[in-house]
């Protein structure tokens, strides 16, 4: 059992101002696996006032400061790193193998981001007679996400604390063990007291205070569509700068010259990674119509290699994080059957031999067409759809009729054709034939995806503003 049951204020774990806790769940075992406290608008404006207070001096910091700083932040990172590892595994049933390649390892990848970032990056501009100046942009408010929680608390605060801004955390109250963690790292790593600072609680109380708190100076959020409005209705009364990433429905276009074998199996293993708990998942899948019984054969052998199980044992996957998400991925699988989408494999229920824990079938569904419920609402789970094609412009229209452009994936041989294709799509980012993770390009969508770009040197600019100063430099004389 974790009892993490203080918040980090001002560089001090203190008591909430009001007591209330709440249990968190293993969502592989049903079971209770700790309780954190459950915060109100005292404690945030408490925090929100500590990160006021240290703005002062650690805006003023030098750039060398503050790459010692997240140097020191890394090396007490990595001393933690198994117990990250396992705390994601608790606390939302990534398996120990992804919680440790790739969970863990997304935030020390963001934060040795920064540093190479911040080690060249262009604070100050000259033209002419003026001079332009990025300056840090004050206080920020974070509201992250449970699906890749330390991934998504590193993505702001590595960036965030390389330009001299300082900040309060509310990390998802489904999954808050990784965020306790990360807060422990800052304080043995000896970040500045106030510079950083984390209430739990929950999007309506906590996240509610800090995207409408007038010291707060930008809010940043991670998480669904619906919620994000909310944080953007808000914070519009203080005209503070809101940066979104939200949700995705991505395409992923399998050209007819592509290596199927290759092309279907990483798309649907793609989606089954992490329970299909991943924004910019590929889950509609396009392909030539008449390659369609080719594609279900190959889809239909990925799914069932993925077994489903105890995420610390030797499982493809895990559950999903809860009971709601459960109850909420079944309901569309079901939508999905009634609509009239073949069946492919997968289905309501759990897994065979599964009697507890928010365990789903890795799903896919065929001979989908895109005004189904599972082609157009974002499912959050292990389940593809896939939609047949005549041409490729078709594809293209088709990869675009959603009210998302979080990310977008193309498959083909021919280079020319897949560039063609890629700069048709209405996303964020376009992932070509596979292509690795990169930590320095920008992520982050289009419509309703949200607003604002995270990672790498697109990261910093949400954390600036831009100050011109006119006449700082002498007009220089005439030859």
């Amino acid at each position: 059992m974790r009892d993490y049951l203080k918040f980090y204020i001002d560089g001090q774990w203190v008591d909430p101002v009001a007591p209330k806790t709440l249990d968190v769940i293993n969502p592989a075992t049903e079971d209770v696996a700790g309780r954190i406290s459950m915060g109100g608008e005292a404690d945030v404006d408490a925090a929100v006032k500590a990160a006021q207070k240290a703005f002062e001096t650690f805006s003023q910091t030098s750039r060398e400061e503050r790459i010692e700083l997240l140097e020191r932040i890394i090396v007490e990172y990595q001393k933690r790193y198994e117990d990250m590892a396992k705390a994601i595994t608790e606390e939302m049933g990534a398996p120990s193998w992804l919680a440790q390649r790739a969970q863990a390892a997304m935030g020390v990848g963001h934060l040795q981001t920064a540093v190479a970032v911040l080690k060249n990056y262009k604070f100050e501009e000259d033209r002419g007679t003026t001079r332009l100046v990025k300056e840090p942009i004050g206080v920020c408010g974070f509201i992250t996400p449970w699906n890749w929680p330390v991934n998504q608390i590193a993505c702001k605060v590595a960036p965030a604390l390389a330009v001299g801004c300082t900040m309060v955390l509310k990390p998802s109250e489904v999954a808050p063990f990784s965020g306790y963690i990360f807060a422990e790292i800052l304080h043995a790593a000896g970040v500045p007291a106030g510079v950083f600072n984390l209430v739990n609680g929950d999007g309506p109380t906590v996240g509610a205070a800090i995207s409408s708190h007038p010291g707060v100076d930008m809010v940043s959020f991670t998480g669904s569509t619906r919620a994000g409005i909310e944080v953007a209705k808000n914070a519009a009364p203080t005209v503070k700068r809101v940066h979104q990433e939200l949700g995705g429905k991505s395409p992923n276009i399998i050209l007819e010259d592509a290596d199927f074998a290759k092309a279907v199996a990483g798309g649907v293993g793609s989606v089954m990674m992490n329970s299909g708990q991943s924004c910019n998942a590929p889950t509609r899948m396009l392909v030539p119509a008449k390659k369609m019984d080719e594609v279900i054969a190959i889809a239909k052998a990925t799914a069932e290699a993925h077994t489903v199980g105890d995420p610390n044992g030797n499982s493809k996957m895990g559950p999903v994080v809860s009971e709601v998400q459960w109850n909420k991925i079944q309901g569309l699988i079901q939508k999905g059957i009634d609509e009239g989408a073949t069946l492919v494999s997968g289905g309501v229920g759990r897994p065979e031999g599964l009697d507890k824990g928010y365990y789903v079938k890795p799903t896919v569904f065929a001979n989908v067409t895109n005004d189904m419920t599972i082609a157009k609402e974002e499912i959050f789970g292990p389940v593809v759809s896939i939609l047949g094609y005549e041409t490729v412009d078709e594809a293209v229209k088709v990869g675009n009729d959603t009210e998302y452009g979080l990310a977008a994936y193309v498959s083909g041989t021919d280079p020319e054709k897949i560039k063609a294709v890629a700069s048709k799509l209405r996303a964020g980012q376009v992932n070509i034939n596979g292509a690795a993770p990169d930590m320095m390009a920008p992520f982050g969508g289009f419509k309703m995806s949200g607003n604002g770009r995270e990672w790498g040197d697109h990261a910093f600019a949400e954390f600036l503003e831009v100050k011109a100063v006119l006449g700082y430099s002498a007009p220089q004389a005439a030859e």
